[in-house]
């Protein structure tokens, strides 16, 4: 059985569309045996792909626009959606349903200073009419620092991926408010990304079909059963947690059947990244995003 080894930038329920090739066998079905691990600063996606120790890392667009703004070309492309909207969730320390986005304005929020979860957290208020300079929006470090310090009593507010804030909510630590996803509505956010020698290649093909299926399966099986598969990937996390937050990732759309990455929602990502200066032109769709493997142009 030939082996694909693949690569997260980050590892959460918000990329169960991924996961699942793995947790409900269909990379299996295909001949393939995966093996899997989580980027580090010291080790990118980017740097995987280049020195071919990875076949396919789950991305983000936006990424490739860093790479582009610093005069850096690459085989590496885009060649289908995971995710076509924001998963992160605005966590407070109070129950609070007729949460308002001005709510957080003089807070201490502890808010997530990866490139692209920030830029989104900053479009979010700005649609949401707030300025993002009347927010105290602080950097607690990596995703597992800012969850000690939410629950040490740090901030007022916390900006998290599923399934952490819903297990903050289990342990009485906070109350899941509401989603960025919900305030931005569809984007390019996160994405398959190759080479595209790779591309070619009968494994990708392989990859491709299971793919498929497991974007079928995560809209159509139901969440506890999802969870169920995957409750060895997230140790520490009650099976509650996961099924109810795979299953409100169902409802937000995260996981449009649809494979390819759209210009319009790519368009979108756009926009969040020129609001917050970190491009300065509209890269072009075809520049960075290819149709998957065997669907053409």
């Amino acid at each position: 059985m030939a082996r694909i080894n693949i690569m997260f930038s980050r590892f959460s329920a918000f990329y169960s569309p991924l996961i699942s090739t793995i947790s409900a066998g269909f990379l299996k079905e295909e001949g393939l045996e995966a093996s899997h691990s989580v980027a580090t600063p010291e080790r990118t996606v980017r740097q995987a792909l280049n020195d071919g120790s990875v076949h396919v890392v789950q991305s983000a667009v936006s990424a490739s626009w860093e790479a582009m703004g610093k005069g850096q070309s690459s085989d590496i492309v885009h060649f289908a959606q995971i995710n076509e909207r924001d998963g992160f969730f605005i966590t407070g320390r109070k129950a609070d349903p007729a949460f308002n986005w001005v709510n957080l304005i003089g807070k201490k929020v502890l808010a997530d200073h990866g490139r692209q979860p920030l830029a989104m957290f900053k479009y979010a208020v700005h649609k949401k009419g707030v300025h993002f300079d009347a927010i105290d929006a602080i950097d607690a470090g990596g995703a597992g620092d800012m969850d000690a310090a939410f629950r040490a009593g740090e901030g007022d507010y916390i900006h998290q991926q599923g399934p952490a804030p819903q297990q903050l909510e289990a342990d009485g630590v906070g109350h899941v408010l509401t989603c960025v996803g919900e305030a931005i509505g569809p984007v390019a956010f996160s994405s398959l990304s190759a080479t595209r020698q790779w591309l070619e290649t009968d494994m990708a093909g392989a990859f491709m079909r299971a793919y498929r299926k497991a974007r079928a399966y995560v809209n159509d099986m139901p969440a506890a059963e999802i969870a169920r598969r995957e409750a060895e990937y997230f140790e520490g996390i009650d099976p509650g947690v996961l099924d109810a937050t795979i299953e409100f990732y169902q409802g937000l759309g995260c996981w449009n059947p649809a494979l390819a990455i759209t210009h319009e929602a790519y368009d979108v990502t756009l926009d969040v990244f020129l609001h917050s200066g970190l491009i300065t032109k509209r890269h072009a769709y075809d520049d960075v995003v290819v149709p998957p493997p065997g669907e053409g142009v």
